[in-house]
């Protein structure tokens, strides 16, 4: 089962960064995203949508390619693969796979002008060890489909201070053995 989660940040920046962040864990196995879609909303108020695939490209090089392959076999390969190209630009441009974005563009007006707004459709995920690596990034749960539990452990994530490195104790000039241990005989 798929779930939602939109979480809302100060700017596009952090909003990348933590995307970035999903991306590798998603390497790892422990997150599989179906979706990831950044929503800016500039100082204007429009909104801007940085898809985790552009459509549009991808439909531009298909085309191109089977526009080639159809145009060749009527001795005009290069017409055909403008054409191809074309239709095959205007096709992607109309896709639109994972989370519907007028829903994005809907959910985005929420959020202030210079912030951003992470969308993710979550597949699957191994909960603890992703909400550790996601300990203290900070932003704003504005949507979630998760439960309630789930929900309160994100957003208890996302607040909480990075935890700090452990403390590495460095030997002293002392020549006593540290409490508890054997002396050292030479």
């Amino acid at each position: 089962m798929n779930n939602l989660l939109v979480i809302a940040f100060p700017s596009e920046q952090k909003a990348e960064e933590v995307r970035q962040k999903l991306f590798e864990l998603q390497k790892e196995y422990l997150i599989e995203l179906g979706d990831a879609v950044i929503a800016v909303k500039h100082e204007d108020g429009k909104i801007k949508l940085n898809q985790m695939i552009n459509t549009t490209a991808a439909g531009a090089v298909s085309g191109t390619f089977w526009g080639l392959l159809i145009g060749t076999l009527f001795a005009l390969p290069l017409v055909g693969a403008a054409l191809g190209a074309a239709s095959g630009a205007l096709g992607g441009s109309l896709a639109d796979f994972g989370i519907n974005d007028d829903f994005i563009r809907e959910v985005a007006e929420a959020v202030p002008p210079g912030g951003a707004a992470l969308f993710l459709l979550v597949k699957k995920i191994t909960t603890d060890k992703v909400l550790a690596d996601l300990q203290g990034v900070g932003g704003t749960v504005l949507r979630t489909s998760f439960d309630k539990t789930q929900e309160d452990a994100i957003k208890a994530a996302l607040a909480a201070k990075p935890a700090a490195p452990a403390a590495i104790e460095t030997p002293t000039d002392n020549k006593e053995p540290p409490t508890g241990a054997a002396p050292v005989t030479a």
